[in-house]
C-alpha cells in the first residue's frame, strides 16, 4: 500500500527547559504508533514519518493524544504533507529567503482551522523592520537582521492565537523539504 510522507511540527517542546523531550524518545513514540520512516530533525520538534493514513485530522488527533499521554504535556502539532511543504517553499513571496545577510526569514505554520487570512489580522509588524505576508496555511515573516531587537515577531508569542501556530526559520523549512523528498526517493 502507498505510504504518505508527513511532517509533524511540535509546538512548545525543548524551549526554555520546558516540555523536554529527547529526540530518540520522540522517534520511538512515532514508531510505537506504527508509523514508518520516522526521523527527527534538530531539537525543536520536527518529526518526519510515513503512514498509510490519509485523514490529517485523524492523524493529528492520534499523535497529539499519544504525545500528551506519553510525555505529560498538552501536545499540539501542525501536520504537513510533502505536497503542502513543497507548495509553501515554491509559493513563497518573491525574493523571500534571498538575502540572508540582511534579513531573518521565518515561516509561521498554522494549525487548522486557523487560516492565513485570519492569522494575518493578529500579526503586528514594525515599519521598516518586519514584513508579514499570508500564504497557503502559513505566514511568511521577515525581519531586518540589523534590527532584530526591534522586531515585533516576539509579540506573536504572547497572543492566545499563538497556541495555533508554530514557527520555523526558512533554512529549517527548506531542509525539512529536502529530507522529506529524500525519503520518497528511497
Amino acid at each position: 500500500m502507498f505510504k504518505n510522507q508527513y511532517l509533524a511540527l511540535l509546538r512548545g517542546i525543548n524551549v526554555g527547559g520546558n516540555n523536554v523531550i529527547k529526540m530518540a524518545d520522540l522517534k520511538a513514540c512515532f514508531e510505537a504508533l506504527g508509523y514508518t520512516e520516522v526521523a527527527t530533525y534538530i531539537q525543536s520538534g520536527n518529526v518526519l514519518f510515513a503512514s498509510e493514513e490519509r485523514d490529517l485530522n485523524k492523524l493529528t488527533t492520534i499523535i497529539e493524544t499519544e504525545l500528551s499521554n506519553r510525555f505529560n504535556y498538552q501536545s499540539k502539532i501542525v501536520l504537513v504533507t510533502l505536497n503542502q511543504l513543497e507548495a509553501i517553499i515554491k509559493n513563497a513571496p518573491a525574493d523571500f529567503g534571498s538575502k540572508p545577510d540582511e534579513f531573518k526569514y521565518d515561516v509561521i505554520f498554522l494549525k487548522a482551522p486557523l487560516t492565513s487570512t485570519k492569522a494575518i489580522g493578529f500579526v503586528t509588524v514594525r515599519a521598516g523592520v518586519d514584513t508579514a505576508l499570508p500564504g497557503e496555511d502559513v505566514l511568511y515573516f521577515s525581519r531586518r537582521a540589523d534590527k532584530l531587537g526591534q522586531s515585533y515577531l516576539k509579540k506573536i508569542i504572547t497572543m492566545p492565537v499563538y497556541q495555533e501556530m508554530t514557527i520555523r526559520n526558512w533554512n529549517t523549512a527548506g531542509k525539512l523539504l529536502e529530507l522529506m523528498k529524500r525519503e520518497t526517493e528511497q
